[in-house]
This record gives structure tokens, C-alpha cells and sequence, in this order.
């Protein structure tokens, strides 16, 4: 983020201890003390705001420069520059106790602005926000010429609003309301005149003339942000910072807002120059303050869509086009929310507006709060929208979704606008594929905005279906990655890794043979089918170190756990049983990314053991495919941790107890697959030791194996074997050298265990298949019922027992 001199200077600032801190600022109180405003205080400020700023603690300064620098920033002869370095380390210091600041004695607005801009920072702890308001709005009730220093104040009176909204009076909000239409409407259509000073300055100036519109035609009509001149009038910069707020005040002061109802004042505005006006406008300046400042700002904003549509000269001026126009949508949506009567008199522009945007990728971002208004109000216009979603979901996010910016945007639209989606949720969850592509493009920075979005796009219709995309997002990935390149037009390629070299993947792309796999990953809607992508794993493998990829992966697992815990809500039997055998398939079928295999291996089989939890009665259902995964598991290191859950799972819910189809015969193919298994992985080498295989998954086998046997009794004397086996090989010496004392020592000390526990069978059932009494927690609380209480007693009577036998 930063360059290498930024990142040293962030680390020397960090680094500075109290004590050098202290001598700095003893530095500092001599300077301000002695009122020297010259380049070395300038200097000696800018570092020490560096200093406090560099760190995201707060640096304590002492009692003597925190009011040396307070008293500076009210000194009517200090410079600008000097007050506004120290408001800005007095706002890094908030909040403090120690400040003494107040509105009450500035001398000027700047002024006033600053210190504000200090008191706002300490939050409301002292009604500062509130105190500030009040200034402010006694400023603006004294009537004075609208010089430069008002627009000083309109931040601070934003910050106001949006922190202490109720802290307005009803006068206050009519008085601002009646400021706010005059900026607006009113401002002067000719030019400034420029800055007069310097040696060829003359008394005598051109006239100013009219401002231009960004095409460079005259301006017929009133002052917008979107005019443009070479100077600009006090005015006119009014004109532009009413414009910025206009939205966040007719919050405060619509119906829903903490504002108070219009009265009925209809005076002339205060201040106006009134031109000719047309009858309907005329009419207009009768309505209450509050009425007509909406009237005003419906018409500023139909006057920003005409100037939207004029071809800007510069590129500044074009992309302030598409700035505007996006806010201009949003201030009509919050007027048509405020006053229906508004809604007729704009649907036909805005439907306009979107057939005239809806072919230009310039404007791609203005869509979007034009899909929000025809959201909140198409139905009450009996419009239908659907065209407009349709566009919106199914065309931008699979051709701009490497727009970072417009990515963002689009999913922030849909979670902030949930609520309106309610009734019509289909839409997203349709579209999800295509929402997908976001995702996978811009991992990072779009994870957290999807934990809360995935929940509403899964639901039993399409929750397979996302399961096997969400593990073939980082394939998603690659194959947009080959989308972009294979783009005819390079200035239309984004940037991305040029060190990657993928002519084989950019072969296999274009390969007919190929194109339905590609065609199903790059989908724009759900198809309610699932394809096998393991052929486009192999040709993508070498795009599986790309960083994009990569983070994409990285992303995968919290995703994962998100969809399933959405999913456990709703799912019925069947769905259960459908995710639990896609987890088995899928486990062997990713795509090779690094450390992504891992991952996703620990995530889907602790989602295999929540599922079995869920419905206990799965590992009798999936009898065939768990006897089949664990038949035919090759490489036990690489998958041992599903291995595990799914061998724990057998073991646990294999019961008449859970499952009443349970029967002997099963529970004797289960053991002889496990038994295999087990003699598979530790099986006699040369070494004659245990194998390279994860300790975990052997001790689970082993007490899976002793579980099936106490609930088939016939099968002791052969797991008794195998366990007197496996205690064997753990003691041997040999075993040190392949794992570590810990894990043999955990293989020897379960296979005791369990031998112990087989010598009395009818207490190894009760221990490994304790009914639903046992499993109460009375069982684990109550000291003369505990399970480990019976634990104890059979230890001792089996060592009694050991004790007595010969030799």
C-alpha cells in the first residue's frame, strides 16, 4: 500500500518513545509559547501530527501542549496553516479531558469550523454536538452577506445532522430548509471574477460572462454542480456543498425523520434573487419551506439528468457526469419515498434514463440506484421492473465483474436492499452463478459482504447446485481469468498476472471439446444440473498458483461454513442425505490449488459429522457409499481427516439405537471393510513398525473397530487380536523413528484402553453404545452416576482380575 520511504517513516513515527515524544513537545511549547508562526513551527507541527497520527493508540501529550495548542488555534493572529495543523492533532488526541475548547470565542467562521471540527471529534460527552448546532445555526440566522466563511460551516452542520439529528429545532430545520433553496436555485449564472493582486493587475477587468455547460454551450437555465466556469462565485460553491448534503438533510427532515412537520409558513424567501419564473414555479415559492425545498431539489435533479447527457469536453467533467447522475437518481428516489405525487412526474424520465444507460458500460454504476428506484416503486406505479433486474443481474456481473469498484457496489445494492427483494427473492437466487463471478474475481475484499448475502441465496431448490459451485470457485477463477484474456480488444483486458504463461489453458479453452464444461462454469443462471468438472481441474492446473486463484481459495473454507450452517435451518431428510454423499464424492474431486485441498478437507468433514448429527440414521442409508469411500480410500495421509470423521461417524451412529434398520449383517461388512482398512495402513514392512500414517486416524479405526464389536459380540476375539497387535508395535523401538513418542504412546495407551474395556463385553456396550438415559447430562454431573465413576469401577475390577491370573 505504501512505497518503502512511507513504510520507513511510519515505523520511525511508531517507534518514538515517551520520553523522545515529551523532549519534541517541550520543543513545540517554546515555539508557540514565544508566538513564532514562522517555517520551523510550520515544520515541527506537521511531524508531531505525523507522530500521533502514525499509530491507531492514542499518544498521551502533556497538560502544557495540549492548551498551548488550543489557545493557538483561537489566536485571531495565527495563520490559517498553523490552525488548521493544530485542530487536526487536537482531533487525533479525541477524546480527551483535558480540552477546554468552545465556540463561544472565534473570531471568525474558519475559525469556528476548526474548533468544531475538534469538538465533534470528542463524541457527545459533554452535548458538544448539540452546543456546536447551535452555534452554527446562529451564524446562519444573523443575516449576514453570504460571504466566503458560510461555506466553512456546511460540513460542520453535516457532521451535526448525521451524529445529533434530533438536536435541531423546528425553526432551525425551516431556516436551513429556506438556505438550502436559495444555494440551490438561486445562484449567479455568470462567472466570477478571478483573483486580482500582482504587478499586472489592473483596476480595470473584463466582465465575467455566463457559466457554460459541459459541452461548452451557454448556460440557459439555473446553476448546477454540473455548470462550468473558469472562476466561480462564493454562490455557486454554496450551490455545489447544498448540493452534497441535499440528500442527508431531506432524511432528517422528510416525514420518517426526526425533523418536525411542515408548518404552514409561506413567506418569500429570505435573500433570493427571484427571476421570471414560470406560473407553476411562481405557485411553487407559496408552499411551505420544507414542500418547496423538495419542488427545488426535484427540479436541480431533472436538470443534472439533462446535463448528464451532454458530450463533456474533459474527462473530469465526464466523470462528474456520472458522479452526479448517480446521486441525482437517489435524491428522486428519496423524494418519490417522501411525496408520491413526485413519482408520476419522474417515472417517465427515469424509464428513459435506463434505456438510454442500459447500452453504455460508462454509466454501468448509475444503473444501479435506478434499479433501487424502480425496486421501491414500481409497484406502486404498476410498472414492470422485470426487464430492468433481468439486465441488471444477468448482463453486468459476467461481463464487468472485474470492475473492483462496480463489484463492491453491486453486492453492497443487493444486501442493503434485501428487504425490497422479499417478495421477488427468486431473482438473486436465480442469478447466484452470476453473483459467483464477483466473488471468485474479487475474493478479498468481497468475503465479508458474502457471509451475510449467502444465506438468502441458498434454499433447497438450489442449494446442491451451490455446494458444487462453492468448491469450484477458485476453477471459477481461472476460467474467467481465460475469459478476459481471450478478449479480442486489449484495451478492454484488465490487468492481472502477466508473469503467468498459459498457452495449453488457453488452448483448452478455445476446444470444442471443452466448451460444454466451460459453458456450465461460466453460467449465468442456475440450471438446477451439476456437472463433473474434473476434466477442467487437470487442463487449469497450471493456473493453480495464480495469487488471484489463490485467494480465491483462501476464501472458500469461511464461505463453506456459512452455506451450511443456512443450510441445516431448512434441510429436510433428503437434502441431508444428498449433501452428506456430494461431501464423500467431492472430497477427491478439488481443484489442486496450494494448501486448498487441506483446508476444504477440514471443513467437509466437520460439516459430514454435523449432517450425521443432524440425521444419525445417514450412515444406514448410505450404507453402500460409506462401505465404498472407505473400500476404496488409497491415500489415507492425504485425506485423513475425512477418513476420520467418516470412520468416527460409523462407529458412532452404526446402532439399533439410531437406526432401527440396523442389523448384524451390517455392522459385520462395516467391520470386515474397516478390519481391512486398518491391516491396509499397518500392514508388516521391513521396518515392522507403524506406518506413516496420521495417529488419529489409526486410534479412531481402533475404537470404531471396538465399538462394532461390542454390538456384535461374535467379532471380539478378532479386534481383541488386532488391538493386542497394535499395543505390540507401538512398543517396538523401530516406532520412534517413523512417529513421534506422542503419537505411540497415544496408539499403545488406546489399544490398552480398549483391551481392557472387550474383557467385560457388557460394560464396553454400556460405555460405547450408552442409551438415551446414559446420554443425559445427569450421567456427567451427578457423582454417583457419572460415566467416568463407571469408567473407574471397571478398571479396577479388571485389574483385580489381571491380578489374579498366573504369570
Amino acid at each position: 500500500m505504501f512505497t518503502t520511504g512511507a513504510e520507513s517513516l511510519l515505523h520511525q513515527a511508531r517507534e518514538i518513545q515517551d520520553e523522545e515524544l515529551e523532549k519534541f513537545c517541550s520543543r513545540i511549547n517554546k515555539l508557540l509559547q514565544k508566538e513564532d508562526f514562522g517555517p520551523d513551527t510550520v515544520d515541527s507541527l506537521q511531524r508531531l501530527f505525523f507522530i500521533v497520527s502514525a499509530t491507531k493508540y492514542n499518544r498521551r501529550l502533556e497538560k502544557t501542549c495540549v492548551d498551548l495548542l488550543q489557545s493557538t488555534l483561537c489566536l485571531p493572529t495565527c495563520p490559517e496553516q498553523l490552525q488548521v495543523l493544530c485542530a487536526a492533532i487536537l482531533r487525533e488526541m479525541s477524546p480527551s479531558d483535558s480540552l477546554t475548547l468552545s465556540c463561544d470565542h472565534t473570531q471568525n467562521n474558519r475559525q469556528l469550523s476548526l474548533v468544531a471540527s475538534v469538538l465533534l471529534a470528542q463524541g457527545d460527552r459533554r452535548e458538544e454536538v448539540r452546543h456546536v448546532g447551535q452555534h452554527v445555526f446562529k451564524v446562519l440566522e444573523s443575516r449576514q452577506p453570504e460571504g466566503p466563511s458560510l461555506r466553512h460551516l456546511l460540513p460542520v452542520l453535516s457532521k451535526v445532522i448525521s451524529l445529533a439529528p434530533s438536536s435541531l429545532q423546528e425553526d432551525q430545520t425551516t431556516l436551513f430548509s429556506k438556505r438550502l433553496v436559495d444555494w440551490l436555485r438561486y445562484a449567479s449564472i455568470q462567472q466570477g471574477l478571478p483573483h486580482a493582486g500582482g504587478f499586472f493587475s489592473t483596476p480595470r477587468t473584463r466582465q465575467p460572462g455566463p457559466v457554460t455547460e459541459v459541452d461548452g454551450a451557454v448556460a440557459t437555465d439555473f446553476f448546477t454542480v454540473l455548470s462550468t466556469a473558469q472562476h466561480f462565485t462564493e454562490d455557486q460553491r454554496l450551490n455545489v456543498q447544498a448540493f452534497s448534503m441535499l440528500r442527508a438533510w431531506l432524511l432528517h427532515s422528510g416525514p420518517e425523520g426526526p425533523g418536525t412537520p411542515d408548518t404552514d409558513d409561506k413567506s418569500e424567501l429570505e435573500g433570493s434573487t427571484l427571476s421570471v419564473l414560470s406560473a407553476a414555479s411562481t405557485a411553487s415559492r407559496l408552499l411551505p419551506p420544507r414542500e418547496r425545498l423538495r419542488e427545488v431539489a426535484f427540479e436541480y435533479c431533472q436538470r443534472l439528468i439533462e446535463q448528464s447527457n451532454r458530450r463533456a469536453l474533459r474527462k473530469g467533467d465526464a466523470d462528474l457526469q456520472k458522479a452526479c447522475l448517480v446521486e441525482a437518481v437517489l435524491v428522486l428516489d428519496e423524494l418519490c419515498r417522501q411525496e408520491p405525487s413526485f413519482l408520476y412526474r419522474t417515472l417517465s424520465c427515469l424509464q428513459a434514463l435506463h434505456g438510454r444507460l442500459r447500452g453504455d458500460p460508462a454509466y454501468v454504476r448509475a444503473l444501479l440506484p435506478l434499479a433501487r428506484f424502480f425496486l421501491n416503486h414500481g409497484e406502486a406505479a404498476a410498472v414492470d421492473s422485470e426487464a430492468i433486474y433481468q439486465h441488471l443481474f444477468t448482463r453486468i456481473p459476467s461481463e464487468l465483474f472485474h470492475n473492483p469498484m462496480l463489484a463492491f457496489e453491486f453486492i453492497q445494492f443487493c444486501r442493503d436492499n434485501l428487504h425490497l427483494f422479499s417478495g421477488n427473492l427468486s431473482i438473486l437466487k436465480l442469478n447466484f452463478p452470476n453473483l459467483f463471478k464477483l466473488l471468485a474475481w474479487n475474493s478479498p475484499p468481497l468475503t465479508s459482504e458474502f457471509v451475510g448475502l449467502l444465506p438468502v441465496l441458498v434454499d433447497a431448490s438450489t442449494a446442491v447446485e451451490m455446494l458444487h459451485a462453492l468448491l469450484d470457485l477458485p476453477c471459477l477463477t481461472a476460467a474467467l481469468d481465460l475469459q478476459l484474456r481471450s478478449l479480442s480488444a486489449p484495451s478492454e483486458r484488465p490487468l492481472w498476472d502477466t508473469s503467468l504463461r498459459i498457452p495449453s489453458c488457453m488452448e483448452a479453452f478455445r476446444d470444442p471439446q471443452f466448451q460444454g464444461l466451460f459453458q456450465h462454469l461460466l453460467r449465468t443462471k442456475a440450471s438446477g444440473t451439476s456437472e463433473r468438472l474434473t476434466p477442467l481441474h487437470q487442463l487449469l492446473q497450471p493456473m493453480a498458483s495464480c495469487a488471484r486463484v489463490v485467494q480465491c481459495a483462501e476464501a472458500v473454507p469461511i464461505l463453506l461454513q456459512v452455506f451450511f450452517l443456512a443450510v441445516t435451518q431448512f434441510a429436510d431428510g433428503a437434502l441431508i442425505s444428498h449433501l452428506a454423499l456430494l461431501l464423500l464424492e467431492r472430497s477427491d474431486s478439488l481443484y489442486q490449488v496450494p494448501g486448498y485441498e487441506a483446508s476444504m478437507h477440514r471443513v467437509l468433514s466437520s460439516q459430514f459429522l454435523a449432517l450425521c448429527k443432524l440425521k444419525p440414521s445417514l450412515v444406514v442409508e448410505l450404507a453402500k457409499d460409506l462401505l465404498e469411500f472407505v473400500g476404496s480410500v488409497s491415500d489415507v495421509h492425504r485425506r485423513a481427516s475425512m477418513v476420520t470423521s467418516v470412520v468416527w461417524a460409523i462407529g458412532e451412529y452404526l446402532a439399533v439405537s439410531y437406526d432401527r434398520r440396523c442389523t448384524a449383517e451390517q455392522i459385520n461388512k462395516f467391520f470386515e471393510a474397516l478390519e481391512a482398512l486398518l491391516f491396509e495402513i499397518t500392514q508388516c514392512r521391513p521396518s515392522a513398525t507403524l506406518p506413516k500414517c496420521p495417529s488419529q486416524v489409526i486410534t479412531v479405526l481402533m475404537t470404531t473397530l471396538t465399538k462394532l464389536a461390542s454390538r456384535s459380540q461374535d467379532l471380539i476375539p478378532r479386534v481383541s487380536l488386532f488391538l493386542s497387535k497394535m499395543r505390540t508395535l507401538a512398543q517396538r523401538p523401530a516406532a520412534s523413528s517413523v512417529h513421534s513418542e506422542e503419537d505411540t504412546d497415544a496408539v499403545h495407551t488406546r489399544a490398552t484402553e480398549l483391551l481392557n474395556l472387550l474383557k467385560m463385553p457388557s460394560v464396553a456396550q454400556f460405555v460405547f453404545t450408552p442409551s438415551r438415559e446414559v446420554c443425559n447430562p445427569r450421567y456427567h454431573r451427578d457423582t454417583n452416576t457419572a460415566l467416568p465413576l463407571a469408567l473407574c469401577t471397571v478398571s479396577r475390577l479388571v485389574e483385580k482380575e489381571a491380578g489374579l491370573l498366573p504369570g
